[in-house]
């Protein structure tokens, strides 16, 4: 499976999670203590400090429990002591300011709680952006760059929009669809913005515009002092740097990020194929080898992935499958020729269906077609970044296609398989040190994931988790690539620094050292003071 869809997800909760190495976050047991030593005087005494767009919940409370629910149930154990619901910067800052003061922690929550190790989730105080939810575009004639891809005129910087830390793809998608503007995001509209550009940022655009990251110009930072800053490429260069690929929760509390936006007019190629199992091997390897000639072209966007879903043995057989789903900026013939070598996998009612779906369609019907929304239930991953001489051979893809009919089935429906989200074009014109994002000179994300629902029992979880390390080993024996995807986080990763930041990473401690030197912004796999 490769659509966010049909490409998976899975997770568990803290006791299971902790018989398996999963380990909800290492704070959440002191903060929890913490939360305990806090009286109601206290809790008071922040809600007062409150603006009045802003709400403080407690647990008990009717709107308590949906807030404090992650998007990721596999983390739903974790309860935090206290919510506030943002509506300003300042609300932010007196949050962070009163939780120093007690002794709490304090995590923010952009999006619905995606994340896949749980970061986004607290036992102590729990900063929920969702009401700062406004987006400002501003045009800029002056820089803008027009340019013609085919049936397709892009005109490159034609402006920037700041939007606030509660703005979701999903806020930022209707953009495309209604006023032609488009800043490169991720494809699963409950996902904040915040979470995604910290991170890096990958989506099907990223080749041709860069990761979103790439297109940030300024950000708005609370640091854990409770003073505001604003970074940018002239102001703290140094922490604006970091926030570029150096993931969530580390240096601060984001309240708003400005973006270079592009204007579009026209149309775009469009593609979503599909195989049995029987085709994994030709399919793959084709995919893979159209990944690495056209790495540097800019405009041809490909996800590949391998999947199923079910409960019995007999389900899982039946929905295993390839595919691959993608766009170009060109002319539907460039497109065909692009993908000729995959066009001709399959059976005849195979080869009939994909070509039929090569067409063309207007940016915001390919935003709509591109995008997906992953259940809210359970899952887990375990990533990996391939360049072109850790690609999977023909011996790791039989591996990968036996054990994913080994797959140990659940209740949900994105079952379980790996992705391939080809990188290259813009994303690898930008130095591997420009940003904390060092994956640079790269062809795949690798994302191996499973999923599973509320209602099954724990020894499925268990099974799960199980299967996807097997997964992840037998793909890859040996020695795993050595680096991975600091949006996908494994709790599992023991070489998290280098693999996640690689030589980037002692830089990032000397920004933890200035922006935030007591650690007060702290998880497992945070950015350390030393």
């Amino acid at each position: 499976m490769i659509d966010r869809r049909d490409v998976l997800r899975a997770g568990v909760l803290g006791g299971i999670g902790g018989a398996l190495g999963l380990q909800a976050p290492e704070s959440a047991a002191a903060s929890a203590q913490a939360a305990g030593a806090v009286d109601g005087r206290d809790w008071k005494r922040l809600a007062d400090a409150l603006s009045p767009g802003a709400t403080l919940y407690r647990p008990h409370g009717p709107v308590y429990p949906s807030l404090a629910l992650p998007y990721n149930h596999r983390y739903d154990g974790i309860q935090p002591a206290g919510i506030v619901a943002c509506a300003t910067a300042e609300d932010v800052s007196e949050a962070i300011r009163w939780a120093r003061s007690v002794e709490m922690p304090a995590v923010p929550r952009s999006g619905l709680g995606h994340n896949y190790a749980g970061y986004s989730t607290t036992t102590g105080l729990l900063l929920n952006m969702a009401r700062m939810k406004s987006i400002v575009s501003t045009p800029t004639p002056g820089r803008a760059r027009p340019r013609t891809y085919g049936p397709m005129r892009v005109v490159h910087d034609a402006g920037t929009i700041t939007v606030g830390a509660g703005v979701t793809n999903g806020d930022l998608h209707p953009l495309l669809e209604d006023d032609g503007m488009f800043v490169p995001t991720g494809r699963c509209p409950s996902v904040g913005v915040a979470g995604l550009v910290l991170g890096g940022g990958i989506g099907f655009s990223d080749k041709m515009f860069g990761l979103t990251c790439d297109r940030l110009v300024s950000t708005t930072v609370v640091l854990a002092d409770g003073r505001t800053v604003k970074a940018s490429e002239d102001a703290h260069p140094d922490l604006f740097w970091a926030c570029r690929g150096g993931a969530g929760n580390n240096f601060g509390v984001h309240t708003s990020f400005t973006f270079q936006y592009e204007q579009f007019e026209g149309t775009v190629g469009f593609y979503q194929l599909r195989w049995s199992l029987d085709s994994v091997l030709p399919a793959v390897a084709a995919a893979q080898r159209i990944a690495q000639d056209t790495v540097g072209d800019r405009r041809f966007h490909l996800r590949l992935g391998i999947g199923t879903d079910g409960r019995t043995k007999a389900q899982i057989r039946a929905n295993a499958n390839v595919n691959a789903i993608g766009q170009f900026y060109g002319t539907v013939r460039e497109l065909r020729a692009i993908l000729e070598p995959l066009l001709e996998i399959g059976t005849s009612e195979e080869r009939a269906r994909n070509s039929a779906s090569v067409r063309q369609v207007t940016p915001g019907e390919a935003s709509v077609l591109l995008s997906a929304t992953t259940p809210i239930e359970r899952f887990a991953t375990k990533s990996a970044i391939l360049d072109s001489r850790t690609l999977l051979t023909d011996q790791q893809v039989s591996a990968a296609a036996e054990r994913l009919l080994d797959w140990p089935g659940s209740g949900n429906e994105d079952g379980a398989g790996f992705a391939m989200f080809a990188l290259g074009g813009e994303i690898n014109q930008v130095p591997p040190n420009a940003t904390a994002f060092v994956h640079r000179d790269d062809l795949f994300v690798f994302a191996a994931e499973t999923s599973w629902a509320d209602y099954d029992l724990p020894s499925v979880a268990k099974a799960n988790l199980r299967w996807v390390q097997q997964f992840y080993d037998d793909i890859f024996p040996g020695k795993a690539p050595e680096q991975a995807y600091q949006n996908f986080p494994d709790p599992t990763l023991k070489n998290w620094r280098e693999a996640y930041y690689g030589t980037n990473y002692p830089r990032l401690v000397d920004v933890k050292r200035k922006y935030d030197p007591t650690g007060f912004f702290d998880y497992q796999q945070a950015i350390g003071t030393r």
